[in-house]
């Protein structure tokens, strides 16, 4: 049976031999997609909802880090880091699985064997150690928005970030919905990702992320399904499978 994997790391060189080295170690891999930045690993993560995520820790867009806080329990994260023994003795302590670059074989063929063995289990809480990492790894520097440029008729108007219930994908635009009002900007909802800050929007769909404050209920539908009633709002937001943990009790 195959198994869904996916590879993100900034670096061709590093890209290349773990396409190659899954190849050799791991033939049930079925790699659905290689990104180069966070965004893509992001984008990509949604598309093809993949078993088991290769993570390098530090890319452009948004890092390893804040793409594994965003993935929470709906993958197995395998870390890729060039980082000392600092992070290591993080990644030990969360028992989380990681490869430290230049990555060998030998360590890939361990990997694989420990992510094998927990596949039948669900995928490990990475909250801890993403605590543990953020203070090994250096932070990369992140500008959190706090004002989106919108045409509304012949008007450009600047909206606090802080009034948006939530964000929509809508063909070539993106849906800014305010309680009383609603803008469209031509900025894809995975560019904005990186500048939001994802304690305060969540994601709950490919094409949706809620402010948490305008989140009056999260209702199911079914036994897999689940909708996200909004404060100030008629609509119901379609939760995405992979989203559903964030409602958990």
């Amino acid at each position: 049976m195959k198994t869904r994997v996916l590879i993100a790391e900034d670096e061709p060189l590093m890209r290349e031999r773990l396409q190659g080295l899954l190849h050799e170690h791991w033939p049930q891999a079925e790699l659905v997609a290689v990104a180069e930045n966070g965004n893509d690993a992001w984008d990509d993560f949604l598309a093809h909802e993949p078993e088991v995520v290769f993570l390098d820790i530090r890319m452009p867009g948004m890092s390893g880090l804040e793409v594994a806080a965003r993935i929470g329990m709906a993958a197995h994260v395998v870390f890729v880091t060039a980082y000392d023994q600092y992070a290591v003795d993080a990644f030990e302590a969360g028992a989380v699985d990681y490869l430290l670059k230049p990555v060998d074989a030998g360590r890939l063929t361990k990997a694989i064997e420990r992510i094998r063995a927990k596949l039948a289990q669900p995928p490990s809480d990475l909250a801890a150690i993403l605590s543990q990492l953020k203070a090994a790894v250096p932070a990369q520097a992140q500008e959190r928005l706090k004002w989106i440029k919108a045409s509304v008729g012949k008007q450009i108007k600047l909206i606090n970030v802080d009034d948006v219930l939530f964000f929509q994908s809508d063909t070539k635009y993106t849906r800014v919905v305010l309680a009383d009002s609603e803008a469209l900007i031509r900025t894809p909802l995975k560019d904005l990702l990186g500048g939001l800050d994802p304690e305060r929007f969540w994601q709950i769909h490919r094409g949706t992320m809620v402010n948490v404050h305008a989140i009056a209920a999260a209702e199911r539908i079914d036994a897999e399904r689940m909708q996200v009633l909004v404060k100030g709002c008629s609509e119901k937001l379609p939760v995405s499978r992979s989203f559903t943990h964030l409602f958990r009790e």
